[in-house]
């Protein structure tokens, strides 16, 4: 069996360094090491030489080395390692040097330098304000209060009195943080484990647990990253509950908040992509055609910038959500061939960042990579990317493991496939009321589906308009909407009422849409967005 290239904390460190970062370490270990220290070196050399991690392997590059050495050679190199790199990247990153103000900080006061200790905070404090990093200002504050306490630091009665406040401040901001930053993960949590709320019951159990966890007094609500984490729980609420346009308006409000504070987008950099991915979905959930365009342009701009490309983490995550929003903008529009050309090159990424891209987005992709074959009539390539859902784990997106058995079930009826259309009927059936996923549509369409097969074709037409009646008036209500969302099952079926492809009965939708966008941007007053 191969060995997972992936199951070695060291290898991938490895593999994930650049090369101005091995140059830099290599000049590292040999100025601060001895010769016995040396020997990291070869083992660094041997794991950089791998293509797979192999532990034999690797020993037998390794001449005179024992296992036990090894574990030992491995523990030593990734602590190693890491000193290196935060050597390295110290100056560019604000938690990175508010970390080395506190040690040096703590150093000089544990030498009884307290007075130097002192003028390290105050840097250290200004470095924090600046860049609203609470938390650190919290031990900076701690530290400084310690020094205060315990000496005569000439200190006056009034800047005593000034940090005793400060503290608390800061105190009450943190713990507001503190609340809305574990509302908001709980809250994203639960929709990737779920998906988008099912039904009433699931409504009135986030809207409980919303009401339960959001902090008091919202109207005191300052500063960036509260603001930020109120956004933010804002969003997954709104986005669990299906309300998109409140979705769409609280991802306006949260690239806004980098807006106003723009120094803050190279300190939380993973905070504006996200949100500008978020913004971006909010555009495709509501079908805003024109301003989906200007917001992925800008993305896209975005990412060439160097602060953009300044980190590994964030210019690959960048680079997904760019990916995902260029085929969104095919299955809004019904171009799903011209959308299989940017299938290679999403592979292609998802291999080189397979370090970095977690079994959510992998998930996420092959659905839409099957909904881009599906639209484009290559059905079997579309089970393909279905049957890699179906078979995986079901511990992610309930939702998706739904919809990807459905539109499993419609790639083997649009190919025919009688013989075995009436058990898959049966499986995904009962899967989904497992699941708890059956919505009126779903029901629908299983009925359709399990009758269409004793019909015969000149009656096959009236079937499919009884049919497209029974679940067009459920387009706007809010519980049938995933169904829409996930698998256009309406644009499906009138495919087949009209006897067009659904790529066409798609894309006139878009057409029709854009030009009555254009028509209402040129005659209506601008509407303001934050009235939520």
């Amino acid at each position: 069996m191969m060995p997972n290239s992936f199951t070695d904390a060291l290898f991938q460190l490895v593999r994930s360094l650049e090369k101005s970062e091995k140059r830099h370490f290599k000049l590292y270990i040999k100025r601060s090491s001895g010769k016995e220290d040396l020997k990291i070196i070869q083992l660094f050399d041997a794991l950089e030489k791998l293509n797979e991690y192999d532990e034999k392997q690797l020993l037998a590059k390794l001449k005179g080395v024992t296992k036990p050495q090894l574990a030992n050679l491995k523990t030593h190199l990734y602590k190693q390692l890491l000193s290196s790199l935060r050597l390295l990247k110290t100056t560019e990153n604000t938690d990175l040097q508010l970390s080395e103000h506190l040690d040096h900080a703590r150093l000089l006061y544990n030498k009884g330098l307290k007075i130097q200790s002192l003028r390290i905070l105050e840097k250290a404090k200004e470095l924090a304000k600046t860049n609203q990093k609470f938390n650190f200002l919290a031990q900076v504050i701690s530290l400084e209060k310690k020094i205060e306490t315990l000496h005569i630091t000439r200190s006056t009665l009034e800047k005593t009195e000034d940090l005793t406040h400060e503290a608390l401040e800061i105190s009450a901001h943190i713990d507001r943080v503190t609340r809305l930053s574990n509302l908001a993960l709980l809250l994203y949590r639960w929709y990737v484990k779920f998906g988008h709320a099912r039904n009433v019951e699931d409504e009135k159990d986030i809207k409980a647990f919303f009401k339960s966890n959001i902090p008091p007094a919202i109207h005191t609500i300052n500063g960036f990253y509260e603001n930020l984490y109120l956004y933010q729980s804002y969003c997954w609420y709104a986005f669990i509950r299906q309300d998109f346009l409140m979705y769409y308006r609280y991802s306006e409000k949260w690239m806004d908040l980098f807006e106003a504070h723009p120094a803050m987008i190279a300190v939380e950099m993973g905070h504006f992509i996200k949100g500008m991915h978020n913004l971006l979905n909010a555009h495709f959930d509501l079908r805003n055609y024109r301003k989906f365009q200007g917001t992925l342009r800008r993305f896209e701009t975005f990412a060439k910038t160097p602060v953009a490309r300044h980190h590994d983490n964030f210019r690959i995550h960048t680079s997904i959500y760019i990916n995902v929003a260029r085929v969104n903008w095919h299955l809004m529009t019904g171009t799903f061939k011209e959308g299989l050309a940017l299938i290679p090159e999403i592979e292609a990424n998802l291999k080189e960042y397979a370090l970095y891209v977690d079994r959510h987005r992998i998930l996420v992709f092959n659905y839409k990579i099957a909904t881009l074959y599906f639209g484009a009539e290559q059905y079997e390539k579309a089970i393909d990317y279905l049957q890699k859902i179906i078979n995986g784990p079901l511990d992610l997106r309930n939702d998706l493991q739904c919809y990807a058995r459905l539109m499993h079930l419609m790639a083997h009826y649009e190919l025919g496939n009688d013989e075995i259309i009436e058990s898959l009927i049966k499986s995904v059936y009962r899967f989904m009321a497992k699941m708890k996923n059956l919505t009126v549509v779903e029901e629908e369409m299983f009925r359709f589906l399990r009758s269409s097969f004793h019909v015969s074709p000149r009656r096959l037409k009236p079937e499919l308009e009884k049919f497209l009646y029974k679940i067009k008036h459920l387009e706007k209500n809010r519980f049938e909407t995933r169904a829409f969302a996930y698998l256009d099952v309406i644009s499906w079926v009138e495919s087949k009422v009209y006897g067009k492809p659904l790529a066409a009965i798609i894309h006139e939708k878009h057409l029709k849409s854009h030009r009555s966008a254009v028509k209402t941007h040129k005659t209506a007053p601008a509407i303001p967005l934050h009235t939520v």
